[in-house]
């Protein structure tokens, strides 16, 4: 179970595939929030097409790291009304969960995150099955600290002081990601670069909003682009709902510039071929790109619940591996990101070193101890 993001869809495949080498032929059900349901399909099902991908109801409660809780109560209409509908949803999406798990009677439920696991989750407490939940960000969400009342196993993606779940049933072990994210060598980059159809000997800038996109970053891409490929190549992630937007504001015939909208096959490649990533501070995305070693530039959301893509940020720019630019500074000026790229480009020791700080931050065996710990929890039910 998971949704809402790519975050949250990919390190299920990753799991999905230590699961398969563990326990072959097992049967695995997808179950995801409506929104994402058509990413997160094409996800899974580049994994394996015989999985099935169902959609969930659910709801969730908006709240804004920025706004006071009373000026959030002067929105009615953006934030009150919403909140109350969803409730309903989240009570819908339960009995939807109750019905789909009776009938099915898995033996283990895993929720890698998400509003979308409250209603699974509450499914699976009341049919007494096994729930094995994953947190990723340091800042954990109130979704996984309701289901962690009641779960079997929890992992997580930072240190265990950063949450308050109990020790005897949690495990740090970082985020899973797939095999397929790990250092690649200069000539395997270059390599990287002629396959996408990118220029071997010019440095290439991927940025990426996460699978929805984010329009402050695009928009600051759109506005100093003529810039930007003067030096550099650019691939641009732009999110399936903003890509017709961007489309009409970028280059289609440059041969230096690609947009894509949403890629659920391949991701790993582009990156790879990355000689900067500019992105969210999603953890997925993060331990990805740090098992890549690649220097990166990211723009954390301050909006976000408890304000957890910051603390993200915050905790990376400690050790020195990322350089981190303020999402507000950069929508008075559009000009920092590219000031940022070009002094990194010209600092090669500047990108060694973040590279090097980045990639010591890795979990590889993460996907493999999920695996072991939902296997665990069916061990014991």
């Amino acid at each position: 179970m998971g949704g809402g993001s790519g975050g949250h869809v990919t390190p299920v495949v990753a799991v999905l595939r230590e699961l398969e080498k563990k326990r072959p032929g097992a049967e695995v059900r997808f179950w995801c929030d409506y929104k994402f349901a058509p990413q997160a399909r094409g996800i899974v099902h580049h994994f394996d097409p015989s999985v099935k991908v169902e959609k969930i109801v659910a709801g969730k409660l908006r709240r804004y790291h920025t706004l006071p809780w009373w000026r959030q109560l002067m929105r009615p209409f953006s934030i009150v009304f919403p909140n109350i509908r969803d409730i309903f949803l989240v009570g819908c999406g339960f009995i939807q969960s109750f019905v789909k798990m009776a009938l099915w009677r898995p033996d283990v439920v895993f929720t890698k995150g998400g509003f979308v696991c409250l209603p699974v989750g509450f499914a699976a407490k009341v049919l007494r099955v096994p729930l094995v939940i994953h947190d990723s960000d340091s800042h954990p969400g109130l979704t996984n600290r309701i289901l962690a009342k009641f779960a079997t196993a929890i992992a997580t993606g930072a240190e265990l002081k950063n949450y308050p779940y109990p020790p005897r049933i949690s495990r740090y072990i970082g985020v899973p990601i797939g095999s397929e994210f790990q250092l690649v060598s200069p000539e395997t980059q270059a390599a990287l670069k002629q396959e996408l159809e990118f220029h071997a000997n010019r440095p290439l800038v991927v940025v990426t909003g996460g699978g929805l996109g984010s329009e402050n970053i695009n928009q600051a891409i759109a506005k100093r682009l003529d810039i930007l490929l003067e030096n550099t190549d650019v691939a641009l992630i732009a999110g399936a709902g903003q890509y017709d937007e961007m489309r009409a504001l970028t280059p289609q015939d440059d041969d230096r510039f690609q947009l894509h909208a949403f890629i659920s096959n391949g991701m790993a490649n582009y990156l790879g071929a990355a000689d900067i990533v500019v992105t969210r501070a999603g953890a997925t995305t993060i331990l990805e790109l740090a098992a890549l070693g690649k220097p990166t530039i990211l723009i954390p959301s301050p909006y976000l619940t408890g304000g957890h893509q910051l603390k993200n940020a915050a905790e990376l720019a400690e050790h020195h591996a990322v350089e981190v630019i303020d999402e507000v500074e950069l929508d008075a000026n559009p000009q920092l990101l590219v000031d940022t790229l070009t002094s990194l480009l010209a600092n090669k020791t500047r990108l060694r070193e973040m590279s090097r700080n980045f990639h010591g931050l890795a979990r590889p065996h993460a996907a493999r101890d999920m695996a072991d710990m939902i296997l665990g929890a069916v061990a014991v039910k």
